[in-house]
C-alpha cells in the first residue's frame, strides 16, 4: 500500500516564498528577506533556508548578485526557441505516434525522479514509458512519471495507448493546467531494461533531457525523462547576441 507524503520542508518553503512572488509581496527586482529573516519567520533551520533558496535560484525564480544579496526575477519566462523536447512530450498521442507504450506500472521513484517530483525517495509513482522508433529503429525512450494521487483512477493507469497528449488530457480531465516547464540536459548511463530497448550498450553514454512540469504555482505535477542515442542526436540553438 502506498502512502501520501509532506513534501521535505524546504520545498514547502520555496513553494511559500515562490506564492509570494507571484502575488506581488516579493515584487521582481527587490531582495528577498535575508536568511536569518526567513530562520525566524519559519522556525525552520539555516540550511532548510539555504536549500530552499538554491531550488528557487535553479529554477528561476532568484538569483544571486555580488555585493547586493538574492534578488527576485518573477515567473520565469518561457524564451522561444527553448522547451520543444518539453512540449513535444506533452504533446505526443501515443495512438497515432510511431513507436509502442512498453511499460504502464506504479514503481518506486528514482532518485532523480524523486528529487525532480520533489518527493522521498522510493516514494511509489506511475510510470507510463514510450518507444518512440524512426524507420523501424528506436529513436528516444520517454518515462513519464506521475504522483499517484493524480494518476489513480484516471486513463494514466491503463495499458492501452492514450488518444491525446498528456498535457490535453490533464487539462480536460482533470483539470489540471500545466503551465511552465523546466528541462535538463546532460548524458547517463542507461539502466539494462533503457539500454535493451534502445538498442544499445549499458557502457555506452545516452543523451537525456529530464522534463518537470509545474502547474502555475509551482507545483510539481509530473517529470518526463528522454533518453536518446547520443550518436544520433544534435543540439542547435540560435540566438542573438545582445
Amino acid at each position: 500500500m502506498a502512502y501520501e507524503v509532506d513534501a521535505p520542508k524546504y520545498v514547502r518553503l520555496a513553494q511559500t516564498v515562490q506564492r509570494r512572488i507571484e502575488a506581488g509581496t516579493y515584487p521582481p527586482g527587490t531582495r528577498v528577506p535575508s536568511e536569518n529573516q526567513l530562520v525566524h519567520e519559519f522556525g525552520m533551520s539555516r540550511p532548510t533556508v539555504v536549500r530552499a533558496l538554491e531550488l528557487l535560484k535553479r529554477d528561476g525564480w532568484l538569483e544571486s548578485r555580488q555585493g547586493y544579496g538574492t534578488i527576485v526575477r518573477g515567473r520565469p519566462t518561457v524564451v522561444e526557441g527553448h522547451g520543444r523536447r518539453g512540449l513535444v512530450t506533452l504533446a505526443r498521442n501515443e495512438s497515432q505516434a510511431a513507436g509502442r507504450l512498453v511499460v504502464v506500472d506504479r514503481v518506486p521513484a528514482p532518485a532523480r525522479i524523486a528529487l525532480a517530483l520533489e518527493l522521498p525517495e522510493q516514494t511509489d509513482v506511475l510510470l507510463r514509458r514510450f518507444l518512440v522508433e524512426e524507420g523501424g529503429e528506436a529513436a528516444e525512450l520517454v518515462s513519464s512519471y506521475f504522483l499517484t494521487r493524480l494518476a489513480d483512477g484516471t486513463e494514466l493507469v491503463n495499458v492501452e495507448p492514450m488518444h491525446r497528449g498528456l498535457r490535453e488530457y490533464l487539462g480536460a480531465r482533470l483539470k489540471v493546467h500545466l503551465d511552465h516547464v523546466t528541462e535538463r540536459i546532460s548524458t547517463r548511463l542507461p539502466d539494462a531494461s533503457e539500454a535493451e530497448l534502445l538498442g544499445l550498450s549499458i557502457n555506452t553514454p545516452a543523451l537525456n533531457v529530464l522534463i518537470i512540469a509545474r502547474d502555475a504555482s509551482g507545483q510539481v505535477l509530473m517529470a518526463s525523462d528522454l533518453l536518446f542515442p547520443a550518436a544520433k542526436q544534435e543540439l542547435e540553438h540560435t540566438y542573438r547576441l545582445d
